[in-house]
Order: structure tokens, then sequence, then C-alpha cells
């Protein structure tokens, strides 16, 4: 047997969009932009700096539940013996 059996004759994964050429220019471009905000604009962002905070509570919400099990499952069993 071969060690690499685990393979199946596939080709690696392509890298994810922010890992991509593509992905990395956005995110310099994003950089840059933001940059220019912060130094020429700064009145201006910190005025819409609350709101940007609490539009990061459902977004956070939103996109940060899949990395527990969701609501209301446990691994145990439940008290009076229905699981």
């Amino acid at each position: 047997m071969s060690d690499h059996a685990h393979h199946h004759g596939r080709s690696p994964a392509a890298p994810g969009f922010w890992r991509s050429r593509t992905g990395l220019v956005f995110l310099a471009f994003g950089a840059v932009a933001a940059l220019y905000l912060l130094l020429e604009h700064t009145a201006h962002v910190f005025q819409w700096l609350p709101f940007g905070i609490l539009l990061l509570c459902p977004l956070m919400h939103i996109f940060m539940h899949g990395s527990h099990g969701g609501h209301g499952g446990s691994d145990g069993p439940r008290p009076g013996g229905r699981s």
C-alpha cells in the first residue's frame, strides 16, 4: 500500500480568495484607502466610529457562529433521561 493512499489523485486545493493574487491586491488597495481616510479625513472617520462599533456586534454574531455548535445543543444526555 502506498503512503499517499489518502490523496486519491486529486490536485491540492486552490488557495482561498484572500491568499490569491486578486485578494492580495484588494487588501493592498483597502489598506491604502484606510490609511488615506485616517490621515486626511480623521474627523470624519471618528464621527462615524460609534456606528461602526455598533455595526460590528451583529456582523460578529452572524459570521462567528460557525465556530461553535449553535444554540440549544449539548453533548450529554438531557436531565430526565431523554436525549
